[in-house]
């Protein structure tokens, strides 16, 4: 028989009994709290801020202790399978590495060790627009494991079409579209510190190696980096995109499409009913709006309305107890990002690999206890409180 993710507790243990205690903190607040010491404070405040007084982001979080899960015995859950099926690739756990566009902020090679982590782990990463390494060599360094590229769409359809065409030719399982995100929400602790990493240059490599934007800067003038910025503020976000739109998306690639931002049930049938593959139902983790609705209360609704298509989901997850609550909601795979953002700012790869063998070994050790023995067991053991 196989090993569970949970077998990552039992090495903790025999190596304390070695002497040894774990080098990188145990659980989301003690990585957080070791994080806000090593991390330059703007960073900090991009990566911990929200929209607002941030009402929404803590009501993502707040709105997973209202779920439990019922207890099961004697059902036999000595091993666990976390596996899931998507888009034809069969993958180890749910979990998965949610994009997150400060990653070569937080650290020089941020992209790609959260990459090689996922292929260390076998969890699949969204890789974002923004980062510092080209999506090539994200793609590469994440190995085997399937991976999706995140598109927040520019402007320029030209430019649009080259990094969708770019993310088929790398190798990306599918393409990921951002739609909450073609303006920066309200976020206080950013404009405190006038801070936005991307006017400073940071994490802007996909756009310097693409030949779009490369000829959109030679037509500029001037490539210096002011210029640089300049363009790429330009084009970052397209406000004219509507729902006729997604027929000339769909026209650019046979990789699957998944639509992220979603959490109406009418979005998620008319994103399917143009030709979309999956639904991505996530607020942006409060980043963006405020004043909105908790994403988990939003996935029952979404997943019904999109009748067996796959739906990913993040905001608010903070534990393995939190991605089996959204898994048992009906979601097909749930996305970590703060969490692996803080581990990577406190132990580089290592620390992104930590984090995500806790949660998964938190979600394992659960389900065993609880007398899940995989995730279509899970579904409906979930109790208002």
């Amino acid at each position: 028989m196989g090993a569970n993710f949970g077998d990552y507790q039992l090495g903790i243990y025999m190596n304390g009994a070695q002497g040894v205690v774990p080098e990188l903190p145990m659980g989301f607040a003690a990585t957080e709290e070791l994080a806000q010491t090593v991390m330059d404070p703007r960073v900090l405040g991009y990566v911990a801020g929200g929209a607002g007084n941030e009402h929404t982001q803590r009501a993502n979080a707040a709105a997973f202790d209202r779920l439990g899960i019922m207890p099961r015995m004697l059902v036999g859950a000595a091993q666990r399978d976390l596996g899931i099926d998507m888009f034809g690739h069969r993958m180890p756990s749910p979990l998965f590495f949610a994009p997150v566009g400060v990653l070569g902020a937080v650290a020089d090679d941020g992209d790609l060790a959260t990459a090689a982590s996922s292929s260390e782990l076998g969890v699949p990463m969204v890789a974002s627009t923004l980062a510092s390494a080209p999506l090539e060599q994200v793609r590469a360094s994440a190995g085997g494991t399937p991976g999706f590229f995140q598109l927040y769409p520019p402007a320029d359809r030209e430019l649009t079409e080259s990094l969708v065409h770019r993310a088929e030719a790398a190798g990306y399982t599918g393409i990921v579209i951002t739609l909450d995100t073609w303006v920066n929400g309200w976020r206080p602790r950013d404009l405190s510190a006038a801070y936005l990493p991307m006017l400073s240059g940071q994490c802007l490599a996909n756009y310097l190696t693409d030949d779009r934007f490369r000829k959109l800067l030679a037509e500029q003038g001037s490539t210096d980096p002011a210029a640089v910025v300049m363009l790429w503020a330009s084009l970052f976000g397209n406000p004219t995109m509507t729902w006729e739109d997604l027929a000339w998306f769909r026209s650019l690639t046979s990789l699957p499409i998944l639509l992220k931002g979603i959490c109406s049930p009418e979005d998620t049938r008319r994103a399917l009913d143009g030709g979309m593959d999956g639904i991505y139902c996530s607020n942006h983790g409060g980043r963006q709006a405020n004043g909105g609705i908790p994403a988990i209360d939003c996935l029952p609704g979404v997943v019904e309305a999109a009748d067996g298509a796959p739906v990913l989901f993040d905001s608010g997850v903070r534990s393995g107890v939190d991605a089996l609550r959204a898994l048992a909601l009906g979601a097909t795979a749930v996305g970590i990002g703060r969490p692996y953002v803080y581990g990577l700012a406190v132990g580089g790869q290592a620390g992104v690999s930590h984090v995500m063998r806790s949660l998964l070994a938190e979600a394992d050790l659960t389900m065993a206890v609880n007398g899940y023995p995989d995730l279509a067991s899970l579904r409906g053991a979930l109790h208002r409180l």
